[in-house]
């Protein structure tokens, strides 16, 4: 059973979407938050494996709240939740070390499905929505950020920054060993070592680090 946590602070919106979740028997609703000052306080009294993310609420956005999150001992995973699909404030939430992110008005079968992928440990990594947000953000090649990129990039073998492209353009192990000719457990080895080596915590940052170093431009 996934245990999540709702943090939305339209009430319809919690009360939608813990319908839809727990119209899957694997999927239990263990708490609804309405606020963004509310998420690590409800994170450590019910240790949610998968928490939804509001990104605009009124006392504290989630941005903010998914730093405290990912401060805490253990955090759960986070999935960001927006109206908009080229959000500036999702993109920074996905460096503060989001999971992934939802479209509100995503099918309630894909977001049943998109929860289970966050809660096995895989982040969404959507070639046609992800990508085109890091894209949009992405730094142009004369930023500190750009800069900075490059820098941690230095750091992987040949090999690894190889994967690194692939994860970027939303490849999941199995596919990247092939476009690669190596085998999974090998991709998976190198990612790995690639989260390790650029401090990241899941392929989503290692994505926007791979445009914000301008490995996937054009």
């Amino acid at each position: 059973m996934t245990r999540l946590l709702i943090v939305d602070d339209e009430a319809l919106v919690r009360a939608g979407l813990k319908m839809i979740l727990e119209s899957d028997d694997e999927l239990e609703v263990v708490a609804e938050a309405e606020d963004g000052a509310d998420a690590a306080r409800m994170v450590k009294e019910h240790r949610p494996d998968v928490v939804l993310m509001d990104i605009r609420m009124p006392r504290l956005d989630g941005l903010a709240a998914t730093r405290e999150v990912q401060a805490l001992p253990d955090p759960p995973k986070i999935v960001v939740l927006t109206t908009f699909d080229l959000d500036d404030y999702v993109f920074r939430a996905l460096q503060a070390g989001a999971s992934g992110f939802l479209l509100k008005d995503t099918p309630p079968r894909e977001l049943v499905q998109a929860i289970k992928v966050v809660a096995a440990g895989d982040a969404m990594l959507s070639p046609a929505v992800t990508r085109r947000l890091i894209g949009h953000f992405a730094a142009d090649p004369l930023t500190d950020r750009r800069r900075a990129a490059k820098e941690r990039i230095a750091k992987l073998t040949d090999r690894e920054r190889e994967v690194l492209v692939e994860v970027g353009r939303g490849l999941q192990n199995s596919d990247i060993g092939k476009a690669l000719f190596m085998s999974e457990a090998t991709v998976k080895a190198h990612v790995s070592r690639a989260l390790v080596k650029l401090d990241a915590t899941n392929r989503v940052q290692v994505a926007i680090l791979a445009y914000e170093a301008g490995l996937l431009d054009g």
